[in-house]
């Protein structure tokens, strides 16, 4: 282990990862990138589903080198009576347990939180689940797009004249991962701060992907029982706050612009040569800009397509008025804000027979100083693990550890 990684936050905790797709290995990711060692347990054969989630060449998915970072693979069989005994065996070893399964599963496999409290009085666990641990869907499987569904999120995404759309990425089960780490980290802190042992039941983070969800969603709720408001989709802009939108500039490429307050209005007015609009006296407020926003959007629409989008962003930014490009992947690649920060970091990886190919994969975030950390290992090969951590973590000799490696073989 480098010097570097020894200085890391999490460094000298360990977790163990039970679960798969996003929602749960996001937690383990996060607590990875800062020092945890983690280590992943991955059904017999195929493993975890995600390797296979947009596989475009070679045997592991970009999302699974991703989201797994800075991990150990092991492979055991938590249906089995070796497995779950193993399992145990690493649970008295670990600080964590991550799940992301459905309520009731590890307690049919006999790995629910009395048996993990048997076999380490002190271990935190988090747990991730469609609709949580309690209430009248609690046994309900779901996914992410699901819980956005049902969180409010999606009500709100996409145009008033459509259905309801969906962001490009798995959003919920994402933030339900941050939940995750945040509280096995929150819990961590609180078990080294209070003497008195608690149970388990009070150090188990509960995380539903629709509370996550929901979390995010602002006063959507206070606003309608306050004021019997319902948001509704508005396409780019964001309800009751304007100018604040998308817009197409002369090159064919989009901006957008971000000019709702006050003062920033008027400075933005008069960038786009409107000084009649920063003036107007019926355009001071936010609500007096929003009952105009269709006049607003055509106005600033009408400037941005006399442009390219550089020539835009240029005097925007001279004016103090916020504004961006909306990049795509190939932008983010070429950005030097991006670059300063390591955001893009570049390790080799094999995508086909031929020789390791580098790939920039997303920098660690939160920034700790200047610059993100660094991602030191992409996310490993089914079982690249399996032998060292039942060798060297667990103490089993070479009989034992080629016994259970085979048993998960034949699966």
């Amino acid at each position: 282990m480098t010097n570097r990684s020894t200085q890391l936050p999490l460094h000298g905790v360990r977790v163990l990862e039970l679960g798969n797709y996003i929602a749960g290995p996001t937690a383990g990711r996060l607590l990875a990138d800062f020092g945890a060692e983690v280590i992943k347990i991955e059904r017999p054969g195929s493993g975890d589903e995600l390797r296979n989630w947009r596989l475009y060449a070679g045997d592991v998915s970009m999302l699974f080198r991703t989201i797994n970072r800075n991990k150990k693979s092991v492979v055991l069989d938590l249906k089995t009576d070796r497995g779950r005994a193993t399992v145990l065996e690493l649970v008295r070893r670990c600080d964590v347990v991550i799940e992301n399964f459905r309520p009731g599963t590890l307690e049919r496999w006999g790995l629910g939180p009395a048996a993990l409290e048997e076999a380490n009085p002190d271990i935190v666990l988090a747990r991730i689940s469609a609709f949580g641990q309690s209430g009248p869907l609690s046994d309900r499987p779901g996914f992410a797009a699901v819980a956005e569904a049902m969180g409010g999120l999606r009500h709100l995404v996409g145009e008033a004249d459509r259905p309801p759309s969906r962001v490009g990425v798995s959003i919920g089960d994402s933030i339900a991962g941050l939940y995750a780490a945040f509280g096995a980290v929150i819990s961590l802190l609180q078990r080294e701060r209070v003497p008195t042992k608690s149970p388990l039941s009070e150090r188990t983070v509960d995380v539903a992907l629709h509370e996550a969800v929901f979390s995010m969603m602002e006063s959507l709720v206070p606003d309608y029982l306050a004021y019997g408001l319902e948001r509704q989709r508005v396409g780019g802009r964001m309800e009751g706050i304007a100018p604040t939108n998308a817009y197409e500039c002369g090159d064919g490429h989009s901006v957008v612009i971000a000019g709702n307050g006050d003062a920033i209005f008027r400075r933005y007015m008069r960038a786009i040569e409107r000084p009649d609009l920063a003036d107007d006296p019926g355009l001071q407020t936010n609500a007096e800009r929003w009952a105009r926003r269709d006049e607003l959007d055509g106005a600033i629409s009408t400037w941005t397509r006399t442009l390219p989008r550089d020539d835009v962003l240029k005097a925007l930014d001279a004016a103090g008025v916020p504004a961006g490009p909306i990049y795509t992947a190939a932008d983010i690649c070429a950005d030097q804000q991006f670059a300063a920060r390591d955001m893009i970091q570049r390790l080799p990886v094999p995508i086909a027979a031929d020789e390791p190919q580098e790939v920039g994969f997303p920098g660690i975030v939160p920034v700790l100083g200047e610059r993100s950390l660094p991602v030191r290992s992409l996310g490993p090969d089914l079982g690249e693990h399996t032998r060292q951590v039942l060798t060297e973590l667990l103490g089993k000799d070479d009989e034992e550890t080629d016994a259970i490696i085979m048993e998960m073989e034949k699966k």
